[in-house]
């Protein structure tokens, strides 16, 4: 038995993480640095998790893209949102000004780029042809 990974649900999983660090960890987690432990503006871990979701986007997306729905939509919104996600490192004063579109545009990418998807599998088990 072949595992199905849904690569959309990952991506999404990866982008709700990175606004949870992003948004809520400094709140929860600001007494880390009294025990050594820097995990809030630790430059390695942010980048990390931008790439992450870098990675398993543009995976989930070229997947969807190349396989089902030839829709360069989804592509276009996700990259848009890593460029907010990428410019909240370089600007770090708008840091919650620009997380907020570039969450919301990577999950609005997976969630089209899903759509899309099940609307071409649910066809084709119909008997259309695409």
């Amino acid at each position: 038995m072949r595992l199905k990974i849904n690569w959309d649900a990952l991506g999404v999983g990866a982008s709700v993480a990175c606004a949870i660090h992003c948004a809520i960890l400094p709140i929860i987690l600001s007494s880390l640095p009294i025990f050594g432990i820097n995990i809030i503006d630790n430059k390695g871990f942010e980048y990390f998790m931008i790439f992450a979701a870098f990675a398993i986007g543009a995976y989930a997306l070229s997947h969807g893209y190349r396989k089902h729905h030839k829709s360069m939509l989804p592509l276009i919104i996700f990259s848009f949102g890593m460029i907010f996600l990428f410019s909240k490192e370089i600007w770090h004063q708008y840091s919650i000004i620009l997380l907020v579109p570039a969450v919301t545009l990577i999950v609005a990418a997976h969630y089209i780029n899903f759509k899309m998807c099940r609307k071409i599998s649910t066809y084709n088990e119909e008997g259309h042809v695409h």
